[in-house]
């Protein structure tokens, strides 16, 4: 369900915003990508790194309160036509299917961001065409990777550090996105933290 709200959210931008101003990106990038829906971040000469910066929030835990600790966040990249071949190459040589993969335009993955033990998990891998549709979707959880012992110039551990700084500069609108009660104790920590903030 998660992913195809992600995939029809998506095609519904495609829809709309196919044709906004292009962005920073790798060449012979394939798309163009609305600006009001996702956050671009980086671009090496192959990807271009984007997330969601209207579905990002909060997870919610056991108890049905805001889970201040973990961040979940759609993302996307584009690929150039280099990437494209590649991961082509990569899906044949595996002996997967490729006949939807002639209009391979990228990749949506969903992250789960652990904050206190700063690691980041891909729960969810979708690839994508030229108008956002998904064609094949992997719904394997990868193994978390610590992105405070990734180096400063490591392409994902700039990614996910830009999150994290965005999701803090942010917290009152990702807090109100989630949908759930902030627990007694974070609510009161919260409060405290904004009087003690400098004016």
């Amino acid at each position: 369900m998660k992913g195809m709200r992600w995939g029809l959210g998506l095609l519904a931008a495609a829809a709309l915003f196919l044709q906004a101003p292009a962005m920073p990106a790798a060449e012979a990038a394939t798309v163009n990508v609305p600006e009001n829906i996702f956050q671009w971040v980086q671009s090496t000469p192959r990807q271009n790194y984007f997330f969601n910066k209207q579905q990002i929030k909060y997870a919610i835990d056991a108890k049905g309160n805001v889970d201040l600790n973990t961040l979940i966040v759609p993302t996307l990249r584009t690929y150039d036509d280099i990437m494209v071949r590649d991961v082509v190459s990569k899906r044949r040589w595996k002996q997967l299917p490729v006949d939807k993969y002639g209009d391979l335009a990228g990749a949506a993955e969903y992250l789960r961001i652990n904050l206190k033990a700063q690691t980041v998990q891909v729960v969810e891998h979708d690839d994508l065409d030229s108008t956002f549709t998904v064609i094949n979707r992997d719904m394997d959880a990868e193994t978390p990777v610590n992105y405070a012992t990734l180096s400063e110039k490591d392409v994902d551990g700039c990614f996910y550090r830009t999150i994290v700084q965005y999701a803090e500069k942010h917290q009152d609108e990702l807090i109100e996105r989630t949908g759930a009660p902030l627990s007694k104790a974070d609510k009161k920590a919260l409060e405290h933290k904004k009087k003690a903030a400098p004016k």
